[in-house]
C-alpha cells in the first residue's frame, strides 16, 4: 500500500508579543505561540463556514481580517465596538465559535523576563517556542495514529505561519529545518513543512490562532483573573495521558 503524501491534519501558527529580548514590555513580557491543529475535512466543512457566517452577520462580507489587537483596541472595521455591551456580545460570539468548531491547541508561552534572568545568553524566544510546539504536535499526531515515531514515511504536515519580513522568515525557516532534522528533544525527523502566508491572508485558521494567543499569555500573567474565553480555549488544549499541562500548554522557564 502506497503511503499517503499529505497528512489529514493542518496546523496554523500565530503569535502574541515580541520575540525581541531588548526592552521587554513589563505589561506583557511574553512571547506566545499558538498552534491550532485541525483535520482538513473538519476545517473545510465546519471551521471556515463558521468564521464566514460570523463575518457575514457583522460586516456583510467576509473580507474583514479578525485581528485580536484591532478588536481589542476598536480599530478599523471594529470601531463600532466602542460600547462595553457591543464588544462583549461580539467577543461572546467568537468564544462560541472557538467552543463549537473542532480543533486542538498547543500553546507555548516563553517568559522573556525570566529567561533573561536565568541565562547569560538566552536563546531566541521564537526558536524555543517553535521547538516546544513542534515536539508537542508530533506527540499529538502519534497519539492520533497519524505519525509513527522514528518513521521516514510519515505524511507531510503543513504549518501555516504569517509572514513577518524577509530576514525574519529566512531565519525562521532555517531554525524550522534544524528542528525537523533531529534538532529536537527525541532527535526525531519531523515531516513538517512551513508555508508562509501574507499578512493580509484571509485565513480562518490563522485568525482563530491569533485570537487565542494573547488570552493564553494573559492566563499565565494573571492566572487568578476570571476569563470565560480562556476557560473555553483551555478545553481545546492537547492532552497526553489526560494531562494538558506540559503538553497542550507549555510555559518556559
Amino acid at each position: 500500500m502506497t503511503a499517503k503524501p499529505f497528512s489529514n491534519y493542518l496546523v496554523f501558527v500565530d503569535e502574541s508579543g515580541s520575540p525581541s529580548m531588548g526592552r521587554i514590555d513589563p505589561d506583557f513580557p511574553l512571547l506566545v505561540l499558538a498552534f491550532m491543529i485541525v483535520r482538513k475535512d473538519e476545517y473545510a466543512q465546519q471551521v471556515v463556514p463558521a468564521v464566514q457566517a460570523f463575518k457575514f452577520q457583522h460586516f456583510g462580507h467576509d473580507q474583514v481580517i479578525l485581528h485580536e489587537r484591532d478588536i481589542r483596541r476598536d480599530l478599523g472595521p471594529f470601531s463600532f465596538l466602542k460600547t462595553r455591551a457591543l464588544k462583549q456580545a461580539f467577543l461572546d460570539e467568537l468564544t462560541v465559535i472557538v467552543e463549537k468548531v473542532p480543533f486542538h491547541l498547543v500553546s507555548v508561552v516563553i517568559r522573556k523576563d525570566a529567561l533573561q534572568k536565568r541565562y547569560n545568553q538566552p536563546e531566541n524566544p521564537y526558536h524555543l517556542a517553535l521547538q516546544y510546539g513542534l515536539e508537542r504536535i508530533s506527540a499529538f499526531l502519534q497519539s492520533q495514529g497519524e505519525w509513527q515515531a522514528g518513521s521516514n514515511a510519515n505524511p507531510k504536515v503543513h504549518l501555516v505561519v504569517e509572514q513577518r519580513g524577509r530576514n525574519e522568515d529566512d531565519e525562521l525557516e532555517l531554525e524550522f529545518r534544524r528542528i525537523c532534522d533531529r534538532g529536537n528533544y527525541n532527535q526525531e525527523s519531523f515531516a513538517f513543512e512551513v508555508v508562509f502566508a501574507d499578512k493580509q491572508s484571509n485565513s480562518s485558521g490563522l485568525q482563530l490562532a491569533d485570537l487565542m494567543a494573547r488570552p493564553m499569555g494573559m492566563s499565565v500573567l494573571k492566572p487568578e483573573q476570571a476569563n470565560r474565553a480562556v476557560d473555553v480555549i483551555k478545553r481545546k488544549l492537547v492532552q497526553v495521558n489526560g494531562r494538558a499541562a506540559g503538553w497542550g500548554s507549555k510555559v518556559f522557564p
